[in-house]
């Protein structure tokens, strides 16, 4: 691997995990809420935020939020991963919130968490989108199945029904979206990493397109290969552990 790759992959990295971990907190309840109330106020608040999340268009929500909470409110910090004045802790893992750390540097952990706020909200609200749609469909599937029913009929309360029963069965479908998700932000956001000047695979993989930089593009297409076997790897495993039967 060449070192262009090292060191762009971990930026990529810290923003896919951000971006995921945002999509998961909010996406499975979401759509468990939205299967839970169906045809109800939450249901349909539910289906409107997932349906703005998937028709906005990535570029357009990165622009608004740089103008609005950078340009006139000056609530956080602009593009890149670091003030120009912050100095860097030492590069060990290469991953700035890890390194920073590590470091014991809070002025530059605090100013890089400021500066993957709105990247990571741009990535995780479409993948939050997604991940809440894939979860309502698959609630509502469960929902209506015989050992449903008889759960009810046993006298249980319906958010034990719903979060010991419905949910688990209903995430197997849930967890092979969030893996192809998150395997495919981990492949790099062209856009996003442009407009807030992060400095990702997605733009490194981009440049050496333009400029012809081979060694760069087949280094960068070999990593995505290895995070996507991993990544259905992992998927694979999480089935075993949501549903024993697939142990057999």
């Amino acid at each position: 691997m060449g070192p262009g790759v090292q060191q762009y992959f971990p930026a990529t990295v810290e923003l896919t995990f951000s971006a995921i971990l945002l999509a998961i907190v909010l996406g499975i309840p979401l759509g468990v809420i939205s299967a839970a109330r169906r045809n109800q106020v939450h249901d349909h608040t539910a289906r409107v935020f997932s349906i703005v999340g998937v028709s906005m268009p990535v570029f357009w929500t990165g622009l608004v939020l740089m103008l609005l909470l950078y340009y006139r409110l000056g609530w956080l910090p602009g593009p890149g991963r670091l003030d120009l004045e912050i100095l860097a802790p030492p590069s060990r893992t290469r991953l700035l919130l890890l390194d920073s750390l590590l470091a014991g540097n809070w002025e530059a952990l605090r100013n890089a968490i400021g500066h993957l706020i709105m990247p990571a909200f741009v990535l995780g609200y479409v993948a939050t989108a997604t991940i809440a749609r894939m979860t309502r469909s698959s609630m509502l599937d469960v929902l209506y199945q015989d050992y449903i029913r008889t759960a009810r009929s046993k006298g249980l309360r319906e958010r034990v029904v719903i979060l010991r029963h419905a949910l688990r069965n209903a995430l197997i479908p849930t967890v092979t979206v969030i893996g192809l998700v998150f395997g495919g932000l981990l492949e790099g956001s062209v856009l996003t990493e442009t407009i807030f000047a992060w400095p990702g695979l997605g733009r490194y993989i981009t440049t050496g397109y333009i400029t012809l930089d081979y060694p760069a593009v087949m280094g960068g297409t070999l990593y995505i290969a290895v995070v996507f076997s991993i990544v259905n790897l992992i998927v694979d495993l999480t089935y075993a552990v949501l549903d024993p039967r697939i142990r057999l």
